[in-house]
């Protein structure tokens, strides 16, 4: 059997959390939480994600400084990351992808399910 993918889901929001967690794991993804923007970006340089869910409001360094951080840094640049947000503005869809982002879901037209799929469509 192949091995899991592996998830690193950035969000601050417990119970977000809570839900995200449940779907990827159902849905065959080894699933990873760093709850702000500091502790994803020493998770990445640990650590090699197959893709990596970002919200851009969090606590310490937000979803905008951690793409750019990823973006800048040469062991990770190549990370496929996902902007999973509520702030659904085009400028901020344009900005994120501008930044390197993979894809931009924004958290109210998705439901976990979906989002777990979207996830796998990237990685298949």
């Amino acid at each position: 059997m192949a091995k899991a993918k592996t998830i690193l889901l950035v969000e601050d929001d417990p119970f977000l959390v809570d839900i995200y967690t449940t779907k990827f794991k159902e849905a065959g993804f080894d699933i990873t939480v760093a709850a702000d923007g500091n502790q994803a970006i020493k998770m990445m340089q640990d650590r090699k994600f197959d893709l990596v869910l970002l919200d851009i409001v969090l606590p310490h360094l937000d979803g905008w400084e951690v793409l750019e951080k990823v973006k800048a840094d040469p062991n990770l640049q190549d990370q496929k990351v996902v902007v999973l947000s509520n702030l659904g503005q085009k400028q901020e869809i344009d900005r994120a992808l501008a930044l390197g982002a993979n894809k931009y879901l924004i958290k109210a037209h998705y439901t976990p399910s979906e989002v777990a799929e979207e996830a796998r469509l990237i990685l298949d």
